[in-house]
């Protein structure tokens, strides 16, 4: 009996030191929904004063949407859009219109990528960092060519004291 519990406690002692000596949990930042709101309804505003009615989605860290909004009179097609653009910009951590640059010059990585769901080569998506940490992602869909990303950069200007 004591030679098992001597081998027992032999393999509890030698498992214990394996272990790291200072296990420690992560810290992160992460998008409150005061702050994605923020975002969007900025996002949706700037498009509006030039005009445009768009959808916005903000997504956080880990690509699922916080908040989505679609402007009066935004097309049906402009809210999985904006979804897509967000969830680009946060996977990419850059934005999307790089990512469609990308899958242009036939980046092998990039059109394997653009096979996933959830994935668009299309402008209009933006990171959302706290420092170099990219916590999120933001889209917007529905102005014309060029005109979504500076309506997003509105809105993320908008809570640039809170992402620091």
């Amino acid at each position: 009996m004591i030679g098992r519990l001597g081998g027992a406690a032999a393999a509890l002692l030698a498992y214990g030191l394996a272990l790291p000596a200072h296990a420690e949990l992560i810290t992160q930042k992460a998008l409150t929904h005061a702050v994605a709101l923020a975002i969007a309804q900025g996002a949706v505003d700037a498009c509006k004063a030039k005009g445009y009615a768009v959808s916005v989605h903000v997504v956080g860290r880990d690509g699922e949407t916080i908040v989505a909004i679609r402007g009066d009179g935004a097309a049906p097609h402009t809210w999985e859009n904006s979804r897509r653009k967000a969830y680009t910009a946060r996977t990419t951590r850059a934005p999307s219109a790089a990512f469609a640059a990308r899958i242009a010059k036939n980046d092998p990585l990039a059109l394997q990528q653009a096979t996933l769901p959830g994935m668009i080569g299309i402008a209009g998506g933006l990171p959302i960092k706290a420092g170099d940490d990219t916590i999120g992602g933001g889209g917007v869909s529905g102005s014309p060519s060029g005109n979504d990303e500076p309506c997003l950069q509105a809105g993320i200007d908008a809570v640039r004291d809170e992402l620091r």
